[in-house]
């Protein structure tokens, strides 16, 4: 026991015993600086530079751009374009994905590959119906304004307004006798109106066009888009005047009619009107 404490105090000696660092002239030997030092006071004061040099280390890398020279370390800028391509790249995605359910409706439109979707309308009458008891169909003043000035309107209207509230104005594309009407039991989502080869066809509204090229089974097919959702459909046609791309105005011609096409039966236009993806019978909206 004896023993160990005589070790202790050796070593509490040695790191407390103090030493003299002078720093001389060595010409004259003049003492310019003197330090007095003991080994407890040179470990912790080594201590503290290395713990102090390597905070500061630290901070320099994590808060300083000087981080970007060590290896390993990706710079600000390379960040902020990788996260600028990553959105550009979903926008683009997306985009893509967009243009593929377009492109699958033309062609769905041009295979004839059509769900016409009905609505029961029984079905909402029972859901939506009122009791006429508890509605007040007293006529007020406003309602009186309202049906005079739609009353002047529809006399001075020259063209006659379509059933779905749209404004555009429809014109024939094609003038003749109708060989083939719109019909959802056979899945004949279109007019067949007869006329001699030649005849020019006519687009319905101002629009572009999005599709002007041969298929096997409709021969020279020509499609527009128009205004509020709608598009056109021009088939079996001899030739077409327009390309894809292009403008065209209403009442422009943009095909003749012909005989094109393994199903057709003889020189007509099969004509279909699309609103919002869904097909409508043109009879609806054009007097041909």
């Amino acid at each position: 026991m004896a023993k160990k404490v005589k070790k202790r105090k050796e070593i509490k000696r040695k790191l407390l015993h103090k030493y003299r660092l002078v720093i001389l002239n060595e010409s004259t030997f003049e003492e310019k600086i003197s330090f007095k030092l003991s080994r407890l006071n040179v470990f912790v004061t080594g201590s503290l530079c290395i713990i102090g040099l390597i905070a500061l280390t630290t901070l320099l890398i994590a808060f300083t751009p000087l981080r970007e020279y060590i290896p390993g370390y990706s710079s600000t800028k390379l960040k902020k374009q990788a996260t600028d391509l990553t959105y550009k790249t979903d926008s683009l995605v997306a985009n893509l994905n967009n243009t593929n359910r377009y492109l699958e409706n033309i062609r769905k439109v041009l295979i004839g590959d059509i769900e016409n979707n009905e609505i029961n309308r029984d079905s909402l009458r029972e859901q939506f119906k009122i009791d006429p008891s508890s509605v007040d169909l007293t006529p007020i003043r406003e309602d009186s304004v309202l049906r005079a000035e739609v009353a002047l309107e529809d006399k001075y209207n020259l063209f006659e307004r379509n059933t779905s509230g749209s404004s555009l104005v429809l014109f024939p594309p094609l003038s003749g006798e109708i060989s083939n009407g719109y019909s959802v039991e056979d899945k004949h989502y279109a007019v067949d109106v007869t006329a001699p080869t030649g005849t020019p066809v006519k687009a319905v509204a101002t629009g572009t066009v999005i599709f002007s090229e041969w298929t096997a089974d409709t021969g020279y097919v020509i499609i527009l888009e128009h205004k509020e959702g709608l598009l056109s459909v021009y088939k079996h046609n001899g030739s077409l005047n327009k390309g894809q791309g292009e403008v065209v105005r209403a009442g422009e011609v943009v095909a003749s009619v012909g005989n094109t096409g393994e199903l057709t039966t003889g020189p007509h236009l099969h004509f279909e009107l699309w609103s919002n993806g869904n097909t409508v019978n043109p009879l609806d909206y054009i007097d041909f």
